[in-house]
Parts: structure tokens; C-alpha cells; sequence
């Protein structure tokens, strides 16, 4: 069995897991379990609509419309996106699309190619 972290704010070793949390029983605080794995390596993890884990330079093709902010241009379904670069920001995905230009993506609308 492994080790579980303690609480981060109450130091509380009886913290358990519950789905891709871990909890903690004597102050209530929940985290995710990914964010206590990444800290070791300090790796960007972003997923798809699907679940499925992107890298830099993956293809992934857009699942739904997305109007382009500013334009009236639409990205539309099935549109494939090659060559991504994964971000820290609240769009995950810097990309380049044909007939569009450069765009950041949500990795939400968005699965692995």
C-alpha cells in the first residue's frame, strides 16, 4: 500500500483518497492527487476531452464549433491541429490553425488525434 500525503493545511495524517482527490477527515480539505505526483517533477499535465494525456506537438482535432473572438470566423468540427504547445493558463493549447492564424485553445473542446 503506498503513502498517503498528509493534510497541507492541518498536517493530518489520516487523509484518504476519494477518485482523483485525496481528503482530508479533520478539516475537510480536499486536493487533487495530481497536483501532489507533479510536484516532484514539475510536468505539466493536460488532458484531453477524452482523458487522454497531451504532449507537446500532438495533433488533436476540435469536438465542437468555437467562435473566433474579434472575427467572425468559426473553428469547426473535425478541424485537425498539428504541432500544439501546451500552456499554464486558462486556455491549455498555443497552436496555429490553416486559414486562421494563431489560437489558444481549451483542452475541454479538444481530443487527441
Amino acid at each position: 500500500m503506498s503513502e498517503l500525503p498528509n493534510c497541507p493545511q492541518c498536517q493530518s495524517q489520516y487523509t484518504y483518497e476519494d477518485r482523483d482527490n485525496y481528503v482530508c477527515p479533520e478539516c475537510a480539505h480536499e486536493w487533487p492527487q495530481v497536483a501532489v505526483e507533479e510536484s516532484d517533477e514539475d510536468v505539466l499535465v493536460i488532458k484531453d476531452s477524452n482523458g487522454n494525456l497531451l504532449n507537446d506537438g500532438d495533433s488533436v482535432v476540435v469536438i465542437k464549433d468555437l467562435k473566433v473572438k474579434g472575427s467572425s470566423s468559426v473553428v469547426k468540427v473535425g478541424t485537425k491541429v498539428k504541432n500544439i504547445r501546451l500552456v499554464d493558463s486558462d486556455h491549455d493549447i498555443d497552436c496555429k490553425i490553416d486559414g486562421i492564424g494563431p489560437m489558444k485553445l481549451k483542452s475541454e473542446f479538444v481530443k487527441k488525434a
